[in-house]
């Protein structure tokens, strides 16, 4: 479980060791030390800061000087200061302190008691902030879970009809042979074919249990991969499904590479190729097309779907990734949601939606490696 950081900033080693004494015998919190502003900011580049307790007086940059270059970076502006000093307490050190952003003076020396409720202050902070974000993850993951099981409901229909085909032709070899018997036809040949065209079937039956096995695994790791595999793999799953309803699909890639779970883009392509099929439907598209492209950029690899089933509304467009929000009559809202979960936590990556001169288009930009 992740504990509160604090950071103690000092030139003078004694007064960092005696903090450190007084916080630790209240507290279980992770305490790192800096002897200069420099060190510090060599400390909040690497780790996760919760809070900022920083001397005033120091040689080279002062905590004043420390506190105004903190509010200038991204990662470092919202950390809450607190300015530790024996000397700069009068108002209009206070003043310039809390203009530059610190957020309390604790004056020397210092009195364990002040501190100690001082510090308890922005340790619950951080605790209930915690559990907001356990909790929103926590949801988080039954919304996905939701949308899996919309995903396999949908898949069983597929995974149906691919297994059926193989097993009418099994069925019809069976009463092949039984004909052939009777007519006297089966010599060795015969035999061959059957043999041959039975393994066939028994081979597609059994790789077609295995992708879906494999789709709803919950326990893959990531891995780099060929961004055109998920995608064949995707349009696999969806069978003729595109043939049925005069889907033109368009495709356009080489061998860009994807760092992630395979399977989770896997689903991410299946919601958004099943929700245009479903608009495709609604709205009775005549020459229905869906073009998928991919290209590099950088470190990225960019994946674009676009559709011609005429968009929706822009005032809309924000809505789309909204959880329970859907603009279909039958949809739960929860499938494009699990497309920018996906997309933004589990590859770190980014999605943005808009409104083609045809149809809807999703871009996402995809980490072709694991970050250093």
């Amino acid at each position: 479980m992740n504990k509160f950081n604090i950071l103690l900033v000092d030139d003078v080693s004694e007064n960092i060791y005696s903090l450190k004494m007084m916080i630790e015998d209240s507290f279980d919190v992770n305490i790192f030390s800096a002897l200069s502003a420099q060190d510090g900011m060599e400390i909040l580049m690497k780790e996760n800061i919760d809070l900022i307790l920083t001397d005033v007086q120091m040689p080279e940059i002062d905590g004043f000087e420390f506190v105004e270059y903190l509010k200038n970076i991204e990662k470092t502006k919202n950390i809450p200061v607190i300015f530790i000093t024996g000397i700069y307490d009068k108002d209009e050190y206070k003043t310039k302190g809390y203009n530059l952003g610190a957020i309390e003076y604790i004056t020397k020396p210092i009195h364990d008691i002040l501190l100690n409720s001082k510090l308890r202050v922005y340790i619950d902070i951080f605790e209930k902030r915690k559990q907001d974000i356990e909790l929103i993850a926590s949801k988080d993951k039954v919304l996905i879970h939701q949308s899996k099981m919309a995903t396999m409901g949908e898949m069983i229909g597929v995974i149906s009809h691919q297994l059926k085909q193989p097993l009418n032709i099994l069925s019809l070899c069976c009463n092949d042979v039984k004909d052939s018997f009777f007519s006297n036809e089966i010599n060795e040949k015969f035999i061959d074919d059957f043999s041959k065209n039975a393994k066939e079937q028994i081979s597609f039956l059994s790789e077609t249990i295995d992708d879906f096995r494999d789709f709803f695994n919950p326990n893959k790791q990531k891995v780099v991969f060929e961004i055109k595999d998920a995608i064949e793999k995707s349009l696999k799953f969806m069978g003729n499904q595109f043939e049925i309803n005069r889907v033109k699909i368009n495709i356009e890639y080489k061998d860009e590479k994807v760092y992630g779970i395979k399977t989770e883009l896997e689903q991410v392509i299946l919601n958004i190729l099943n929700n245009s099929l479903d608009v495709f439907k609604e709205r009775k598209t005549e020459n229905k097309e869906i073009n998928i492209k991919v290209l590099s950029k950088q470190s990225y690899t960019i994946l674009i779907m676009e559709d011609n089933a005429g968009g929706v509304k822009d005032e809309n467009l924000e809505k789309l990734f909204d959880p329970y929000y859907t603009t279909k009559s039958t949809g739960t809202g929860t499938g494009l949601y699990m497309v920018k979960l996906v997309i933004k936590n589990s590859f770190q990556g980014d999605l943005k939606i808009n409104n083609s001169e045809k149809g809807l288009r999703y871009i996402m930009a995809l980490p072709q490696k694991e970050e250093s």
